[in-house]
């Protein structure tokens, strides 16, 4: 495990984790970095870090030349340029992630400004609060929310193991997607989701500015549900918007585009048609779990050869998120030099059968054994 994390940036996902990874491992040693006096101050009261500074004190440039082993860039998009470019200028040589909410941009910056690239795994937290900055921050903001990771081919082998180990250690489920699908995919269930929530809030007040006071008074149960995210801060997801332009205004006309086929059916008064339409998003809709609850007696583990595949780990964990499998836990088993094993513990969620079909058409080798409580204890 890391020794010494660096978190830039003490909103309420840098101080979430910085909270959730001291209640953790009280051991590990935690340096807050922002820019704002009060942020810090209350950073220092709360007792979140051990040592919290701005990008400017000495102790930012100590850290990280120092027995740092893990950044953490928690900053809003538009200052990571700046931060890329401090990492690289301290010669610091170890594992870098994120957590914004886009990934082709950053991915690029990191390419072009840090002196070690490859070091750099993309990571999104789905995760948040209405309530923003570090007075928003929870231990507990993780636990059970999917944390994407976007390993490459360059991805050195350990470290989606060590960044698995550390996200999952703060309550999270590591998925895995490659980089180039993440944005559309964000769009689809959370940047989309969000305008739409908005609007629907903007029509309900326009009505009730006609005249119609009463909808506000009747705005309950599942209309607060379905806009409880528009409330979320409006400078944030402005730059999160533009960050992901091309992407969301798909995203939006595409759900124009299904709505048009709503519409075209009511004016038709086609009744079929519109109930085909709701009698599919209510079969998808029913389809998602409610929770996951795994069931840990049916743990599994997978074994597959990587010395002579580069890029294994992040295509083997990619093909796992794919087909909805849950990665309990991860490891490179180092046998001689030239052998290592990728192995990977997976709960009873997702599609084994298709898991072991795209690994075995992708080229690898692959063996499957159950794995007992116990022995999995020992995995570890």
């Amino acid at each position: 495990m890391f020794q010494h994390v660096v978190i830039i940036g003490l909103g309420l996902i840098g101080a979430s984790v910085a909270e959730a990874a001291g209640r953790a491992w009280p051991d590990v040693r935690l340096t807050g970095v922002d820019i704002d006096g009060v942020t810090l101050a209350l950073a220092r009261e709360k007792g979140i870090v051990h040592t919290a500074c701005t990008p400017d004190d000495p102790a930012f440039r100590a850290a990280l030349e120092g027995d740092a082993d893990l950044v953490v860039l928690a900053t809003p998009a538009e200052a990571d340029d700046r931060y890329f470019e401090a990492i690289a200028e301290s010669g610091y040589g170890g594992i870098v992630t994120d957590t914004a909410s886009t990934k082709e941009r950053i991915a690029a910056s990191a390419q072009r400004l840090l002196r070690y690239p490859e070091r750099f795994v993309p990571g999104h937290p789905m995760a948040g609060a209405e309530v923003s900055g570090i007075e928003g921050a929870r231990a507990d903001m993780f636990q059970g929310a999917y944390w994407v990771l976007c390993p490459d081919e360059d991805t050195p082998v350990d470290y989606l193991p060590a960044l698995h180990e550390f996200i999952t250690g703060l309550g999270a489920r590591v998925i895995v997607i490659p980089r180039e699908q993440h944005d559309r995919a964000v769009a689809v269930v959370s940047h989309v989701p969000h305008f739409v929530a908005s609007a629907l809030v903007t029509l309900a007040s326009r009505a009730a500015g006609d005249g119609q006071q009463s909808i506000m008074r009747l705005a309950a149960g599942g209309f607060k549900d379905t806009t409880r995210i528009a409330a979320g801060s409006p400078s944030l997801w402005c730059g999160i918007a533009f960050d992901n332009q091309a992407q969301l205004a798909a995203g939006l006309r595409e759900t124009q585009e299904i709505l048009g086929t709503f519409i075209d059916a009511l004016e038709r008064r086609d009744r079929s048609a519109l109930t085909a339409l709701l009698k599919e998003a209510a079969e998808v809709r029913r389809s998602l779990p409610a929770a996951w609850v795994p069931s840990s007696e049916k743990l599994l583990e997978v074994r597959i050869p990587i010395a002579n595949h580069p890029g294994a780990v992040a295509e083997a964990t990619a093909v796992a998120g794919e087909v909805g499998c849950n990665i309990q836990s991860i490891e490179i088993d180092h046998v001689t030099e030239d052998r290592a094993y990728l192995s990977m513990v997976l709960t009873d969620e997702g599609d084994i059968g298709q898991l072991s079909a795209k690994l075995i058409g992708a080229g690898y080798a692959v063996s499957f054994a159950p794995l007992t409580i116990k022995e999995h204890s020992h995995v570890k």
